[in-house]
C-alpha cells in the first residue's frame, strides 16, 4: 500500500494535474468515477508497473522474514544410572547454580560397595602387619638353621679329623650320618631363606597390589556413589520439574526434566529467509527485528552467519527412496542475527517469535567509483528504498499489538 501511494505521487498525480490544468478537464465533469480509467490510463498503468518494480527491488535487495525465533537449547536432566529417587532438592520452577544438587537416587548399594572396598583396604593393611611378623619369624628360623648347620659342620669336621688320624676311632657310618645331618640342615636353612623371600615378596609386591586394587575399587564405588547425586552442569533454571520421591528414573527411556541455561537464546536470533534471496544475504548485513514479546521496539541487528545448506534438502538413509514430491514447501535459508549492541535482546524471552528485515548496502561500491551512470543510479535507488522497508517494519511494530490483541483474539 505504501509503495502504491509513493508511486502514485509520481504517476497518477502528475497525470491528473495535466488533465486538470493543461487540458482543462474538471473532476466530477469530464473526469468522473466512470471515466477515471480512460482519462488517467497512462498514470494508472505506469503507477502499477512502477509499484510492482519497486516492491520487487525492495523485497529482493532488502529481504524480510516472519520466520524469526530466539531458539534456545535445553539440557536434559539425566542420571548416569537407573535408580529410585530418594530426595528432590529443587522445586517445580527454580534457579540452580552450576554444581548444585537437583535430586538424589537411592544409594544403598553404592554405599555398601564403598564400605566393602574400605574393609578390603583395612584387611590388606592388617595382612601387611602379619607379613612383617612372618618376615621376623623367618629371620629367626634362618638364624636357628644357621646355628644348627654350623654345629653339624663342626661335629662333622671333628669326626673327619679323628678319622684322618686314626681310622679305627670313628666309623665310616658315623661320618656318613653326620654328612646327612649337614645336608638336611643346609636344606632347612634354604627353606627358611625361601620362606623369608616369600614373606618379603608378599609384603613388597602382592599386598601393595591388593591394596591398590582395593583402593581402585573404593574409587570406583565412590564414583558410582557420586552418580546418585544429579547436579546442574550449568547455571540456569529448572522448569516444570515434577519429579518426586519414589519415581524410577531410567536414562534410556525418559529424562527427569530439563534445565534451561541462563545464557541460552539471549545472544542471537535465527531467521529463515526465502531461497530467492540466497545471493543477497551475506554476513555483515545490517538488520532490524521486532518481537511479539517486546512490542513497539525495533532491535538493531547484524547478520553474522548464513548457513550454506538448506535444511529441507536433508534426508536420512532408509529402506525407501526419497521422492522429491514429498517436499511440500521449499526450505528457507537459515541466517543468524546478533544484536548490534550488547543489551539488544534484553527483555526478549528465549523462544520469542519475531519479524526481521535485512538491508543491502552499496556504499562501498559507490565510494570506490568506476561505475556506469545507470549502475550508480540503480545502486543509489536500491539503498534509498531501504527506507521504505524500514518504515514498513516500524508500522508493523506499531500495529502488531493491536492486531494480536484485538483482531486475532490473542488476549
Amino acid at each position: 500500500m505504501l509503495e502504491l501511494f509513493l508511486c502514485s505521487l509520481l504517476t497518477i498525480l502528475p497525470d491528473y494535474l495535466y488533465r486538470r490544468y493543461a487540458q482543462g478537464k474538471r473532476l466530477g465533469r469530464e473526469i468522473t468515477l466512470y471515466s477515471v480509467w480512460f482519462e488517467l490510463r497512462w498514470g494508472i498503468t505506469t503507477c502499477l508497473m512502477l509499484t510492482i518494480g519497486l516492491i520487487t527491488v525492495i523485497f529482493y535487495n532488502h529481504p524480510s522474514s516472519s520466520n524469526v525465533t530466539a531458539y534456545f537449547r535445553t539440557v536434559s536432566i539425566l542420571p548416569e544410572t537407573i535408580g529410585r529417587v530418594s530426595q528432590v532438592h529443587v522445586g517445580v520452577s527454580d534457579h540452580v547454580a552450576r554444581g548444585q544438587p537437583i535430586f538424589t537416587l537411592d544409594d544403598t548399594a553404592q554405599r555398601a560397595a564403598a564400605e566393602t572396598a574400605r574393609r578390603r583396604i583395612v584387611e590388606t593393611d592388617a595382612a601387611m602387619v602379619v607379613a612383617r611378623s612372618d618376615i621376623a619369624a623367618a629371620d629367626g628360623q634362618m638364624r636357628q638353621a644357621e646355628q644348627a648347620l654350623q654345629q653339624a659342620k663342626d661335629e662333622l669336621q671333628t669326626k673327619q679329623l679323628l678319622n684322618d688320624r686314626n681310622a679305627n676311632v670313628v666309623s665310616q657310618r658315623e661320618i656318613e650320618r653326620l654328612q646327612v645331618v649337614v645336608d638336611g640342615r643346609e636344606g632347612a636353612l634354604a627353606a627358611a631363606a625361601a620362606a623369608k623371600e616369600g614373606a618379603l615378596a608378599r609384603l613388597d609386591t602382592l599386598l601393595p597390589a591388593q591394596k591398590a586394587s582395593a583402593e581402585a575399587a573404593l574409587a570406583e564405588a565412590e564414583a558410582e556413589l557420586a552418580k546418585t547425586v544429579v547436579r546442574a552442569g550449568v547455571d540456569g533454571r529448572v522448569e516444570q520439574f515434577t519429579l518426586r520421591v519414589g519415581d524410577i528414573v531410567n536414562p534410556m527411556i525418559r529424562s527427569a526434566g530439563v534445565l534451561i541455561p541462563d545464557d541460552t537464546g539471549r545472544e542471537r536470533l535465527m531467521a529463515g529467509f526465502g531461497q530467492i534471496e540466497a545471493q543477497i544475504m551475506k554476513p555483515g548485513m545490517v538488520a532490524e527485528a521486532t518481537c511479539l514479546s517486546k512490542p513497539f521496539t525495533i532491535i538493531p541487528m547484524v547478520v553474522t552467519n548464513v548457513q550454506e545448506f538448506i535444511a529441507a534438502g536433508q534426508f536420512r538413509s532408509t529402506e525407501q527412496l526419497i521422492d522429491a514430491q514429498q517436499l511440500q514447501k521449499p526450505g528457507t535459508i537459515t541466517v543468524i542475527l546478533e544484536p548490534l549492541y550488547p543489551d539488544g535482546l534484553d527483555g526478549v524471552p528465549p523462544g520469542s517469535s519475531c519479524f526481521a528485515n535485512a538491508y543491502s548496502s552499496n556504499h562501498e561500491k559507490l565510494a570506490a567509483g568506476g561505475l556506469g551512470v545507470g549502475t550508480a543510479l540503480y545502486l543509489h535507488v536500491v539503498d534509498t528504498v531501504a527506507l521504505v522497508h524500514a518504515l514498513l517494519l516500524r508500522i508493523q511494530a506499531l500495529i502488531l499489538p493491536i492486531q494480536t490483541l484485538v483482531f486475532s483474539g490473542g488476549h
